[in-house]
């Protein structure tokens, strides 16, 4: 059986991974890993891809990181393909950060084949055991809405039983509990299953020792639930930041958890598609989608950050390709998703995001204190709910705000300055209102709005090109050889 291959792959010959949620803001290629992260990612990269250090010969380019093998440098830049890190092959302090997340216990690299599944269109469960970390009927609603969410979009139910003699098992364990993957402990893996089949086949088990909840607070237990299930059901991991069956625990406390369009598709494939489905599920930015728009742009360092809904993309200059993720991976439970407005205060060393009527202020990577707070505080006037776009002159120390057809200055010491608002006509001929997003990059004034970017000299005044806004993102508009400004 297959899912036997995985029980292989997850014997206990592979520690326990404590893992800390951690990010840092720039990618540091040439950092040499410690002698304790190059342990862990070996441990990390035998548990989830397979690495196999006896087979494999230590490189002899001196540029590599100190330590690691030919074989190791593949398997990590797997990795970083993955989870749409740049696959540079090297340990950097991202790539070790999600690493360091909390996640699922099942290989990432593990073929469940399109005809593993289940052979009935009703299942049944059963919950055994008594270690539950919250109320034993709460546990009961939690699971059946957990799979709930699978049976509203398939053709495929379930029903819960007492007695023994059920398709899958429900548990929750600490340590070592004779399946040939011993859990960690807190934090590190969470839960894992095993693929449809009989015995332990399509059987679940959650680690007992971690702090679950039911809310914002801890690991919330319906997530990793919905999470597990899909495994159960014969879904293997996905890459797609947006959905459920993403290896790292994505879960959002201010996000509504439902199914992508990615696990809608792919269960139905296995189990046909449930009839009374009305609502289509939510797709996840595609960033070669003619009408893909920004929320917000903004530089973060070497790089260009571009957010949409509770994804961004990073473009570094350093590396030719662009690849989405999600926003709390950089900023985990510290920064709001559907965001107005980005800018990075250099001399401050301050992030600010805006959302609504409110600001955050970030500082190394964590939350100042009192925040958020209205952006009133700024100096905005009442009649002010929100920012459009933020656009940070790093040296000339100002930041202007744009509102519907204004925009006003900002000096990050003197407040908002005289003469606010200006109306961005003025200021900018040519630059239609109002604006989604804007950034200073590459010696340019980048400013978006709807599925389309202008690019501006702010020194004569006047644009220089407009196109379509993700090709940026390194994504060409084929279908188009002439640039729209060729068009006017």
């Amino acid at each position: 059986m297959l899912w036997l291959g995985l029980l292989v792959l997850l014997m206990p010959n592979v520690t326990a991974l404590p893992l800390r949620t951690s990010s840092l803001p720039t990618m540091q290629p040439h950092a040499a890993p410690s002698e304790a992260d190059l342990k862990f990612a070996q441990e990390y990269l035998q548990h989830f891809y397979g690495y196999r250090p006896e087979r494999n010969k230590r490189s002899a380019d001196p540029g590599e990181n100190a330590g690691l093998t030919t074989g190791l440098c593949d398997k990590v830049q797997k990795m970083q393909r993955f989870f749409g890190l740049p696959p540079s092959g090297e340990l950097t302090h991202e790539t070790l950060a999600v690493m360091k997340r909390p996640r699922c216990g099942l290989s990432d690299v593990e073929n469940f084949g399109d005809k593993i599944r289940w052979r009935k269109r009703t299942l049944s469960y059963r919950i055994s055991g008594n270690q539950f970390p919250i109320s034993a009927s709460t546990v009961r609603k939690i699971f059946k809405s957990a799979w709930g969410l699978w049976s509203s979009v398939a053709l495929i139910k379930f029903r819960m039983r007492n007695n023994r003699e059920t398709d899958i098992v429900i548990s929750f364990h600490n340590g070592d509990h004779s399946d040939g993957a011993p859990f960690d402990g807190k934090g590190g893996v969470l839960a894992h299953a095993f693929m449809p089949g009989p015995e332990i086949g399509g059987d679940v088990h959650f680690d007992a020792d971690e702090d679950w909840s039911i809310n914002s607070t801890g690991i919330n237990l319906f997530a990793v639930a919905v999470h597990e299930f899909g495994h159960a059901l014969g879904l293997p991991h996905s890459s797609d930041p947006g959905a459920i069956m993403y290896p790292s625990y994505n879960f959002s406390p201010n996000y509504e958890l439902q199914l992508s369009y990615r696990d809608v598709k792919d269960i139905q494939l296995l189990y046909g598609v449930n009839p009374n489905l009305k609502n289509p599920p939510p797709r996840t930015p595609e960033k070669c989608d003619r009408d893909l728009s920004f929320d917000a742009v903004s530089e973060l360092q070497q790089e260009v950050l571009f957010f949409k809904d509770r994804f961004m993309w990073r473009k570094h200059p350093k590396f030719d390709e662009t690849r989405i993720t999600m926003i709390s991976s950089l900023w985990p439970d510290a920064v709001p998703p559907y965001l107005d407005a980005v800018y990075q205060n250099v001399e401050n060393n301050l992030i600010l995001f805006f959302k609504g009527h409110q600001y955050w202020v970030l500082r190394q990577m964590k939350v100042e204190e009192s925040f958020p707070r209205n952006i009133s505080d700024l100096g905005f006037p009442s009649r002010i709910k929100s920012v459009d776009a933020a656009l940070h002159f790093r040296h000339e120390h100002y930041t202007l705000f744009f509102t519907g057809d204004e925009c006003w200055r900002y000096n990050e010491r003197l407040k908002m300055l005289e003469g606010s608002p200006m109306l961005i006509e003025q200021q900018w001929p040519g630059i239609p209102t109002p604006i989604d997003a804007a950034v200073f990059y590459d010696g340019f004034v980048h400013f978006f709005k709807g599925n389309l970017y202008y690019k501006y000299d702010s020194n004569s005044k006047r644009m220089v090109h407009t196109s379509y806004a993700n090709e940026l993102l390194e994504c060409e508009n084929k279908e188009d050889n002439e640039t729209l400004t060729d068009r006017r």
